[in-house]
């Protein structure tokens, strides 16, 4: 592959490389880590992971490559940008589609402009509870462990920012939005709470991350395509060491 008409370029991963990735749905961040630490083999270099996207959520994740590690909570810190869509009338355990519903409500009263107006509580300096399925430790263990074995936590508050909360579409039970935040807020207690200020519930189904910093998802590889770049450059430098 040439990089003379491609977007790609000679890295030098040992030195450092800040690699915007689309992550794939289902795909653990982690999962895109060692897929792409992975493939720098024999290279032994420290690979990380700029920010976690639930496995169900899609979209830019930056990776890290060798020095530029370091700067990992820098890029961690910035602000975030998503796209989703989320389920208006129902509840999920873990506030996404990972558990199933385990409540409804009838929503054929709530109108387009209590929809547009629920939003505004939810703009600015707020506070938010973790879902207990969550990657949140507590006491050096997982919440999502202990969710999914049955055990009760105490959830702590944390405050975040959000600068922007836009519904872009509404087609109820559907609607989609698009919202600005600050590093560490969740987006699926975002919904959860979005339903209870229409005295109903709200689930999230669809959840995309298009900006983290001035880093865009537009501009981002899909991991096998880079996987494959990777591993066909090492093919020939071994062919020229060869020849």
């Amino acid at each position: 592959m040439s990089t003379e008409n491609s977007k790609f370029k000679d890295f030098n991963f040992a030195e450092g490389e800040l690699l915007l990735i689309n992550k794939p749905y289902k795909w653990t961040s982690f999962d895109v880590v060692g897929k792409i630490r992975n493939s720098l083999k024999p290279l032994k270099l420290k690979v990380g992971h700029a920010g976690t996207l639930d496995p169900l959520a899609t979209g830019l994740l930056i990776i890290c490559t060798g020095k530029l590690t370091k700067q990992i909570d820098t890029f961690q810190a910035e602000e975030k940008e998503y796209t989703g869509t989320m389920i208006l009338g129902a509840t999920t355990p873990s506030f996404d589609m990972e558990t199933e519903v385990d409540q409804t409500f009838d929503i054929s009263q709530i109108t387009e402009e209590e929809i547009y107006a629920a939003t505004k509580p939810f703009i600015g300096d707020i506070e938010q509870y973790p879902p207990a399925h969550s990657a949140v430790k507590v006491n050096g263990e997982r919440l999502y462990v202990k969710a999914r074995l049955g055990e009760e936590v105490e959830l702590r508050k944390r405050f975040v920012n959000v600068p922007e909360f836009e519904i872009t579409r509404i087609e109820l039970p559907e609607i989609d939005f698009r919202i600005v935040c600050s590093k560490g807020t969740y987006i699926r207690s975002i919904i959860s709470d979005f339903g209870l200020q229409l005295n109903s519930g709200a689930y999230l189904s669809k959840l995309t991350r298009t900006r983290s910093g001035n880093f865009l998802l537009s501009n981002s590889f899909e991991v096998l395509e880079l996987v494959n770049y990777i591993r066909s450059k090492k093919e020939e430098a071994k062919a020229q060491e060869e020849a």
